[in-house]
């Protein structure tokens, strides 16, 4: 079992949320958050499409080193999976431009249920 963390635009998020339910994957959990990376980002592409009320938010950071908002998509498949997922993520979010996302693989060791206390890969819910 792997978990895919996923860090993409905020406004490709329901992009994204359709494909991977178009790919299978229906289960997975998003949050906001804030980064960077090392490169410099284009502002406007991070301002449009609903994302207005970040404008103020991008503004009190300051010109040098600003952090982003963006959104982190966190999903829990089987090994077998994780291709499906990756290519899913890098298909709907790759722009060519800096700031696009990352994604990270990492190994779950087990899960459980709390409902049941079943566990392992039947309990996810795909």
């Amino acid at each position: 079992m792997k978990e895919v963390m996923a860090i993409i635009r905020m406004n490709m998020m329901n992009k994204t949320k359709l494909a991977l339910v178009d790919a299978g994957i229906s289960s997975f959990y998003a949050k906001e958050c804030l980064g960077r990376g090392k490169g410099t980002v284009e502002l406007p592409h991070y301002l449009g499409g609903g994302e207005e009320q970040y404008e103020s938010m991008i503004d009190e950071l300051g010109i040098v080193g600003r952090i982003i908002p963006k959104r982190m998509i966190n999903v829990i498949v089987p090994d077998k999976l994780v291709k499906t997922v990756v290519n899913t993520i890098i298909g709907i979010n790759k722009t060519g431009r800096s700031g696009d996302g990352k994604i990270f693989v990492m190994p779950v060791e087990e899960t459980w249920r709390v409902r049941t206390g079943e566990s392992g890969d039947d309990i996810l819910d795909l």
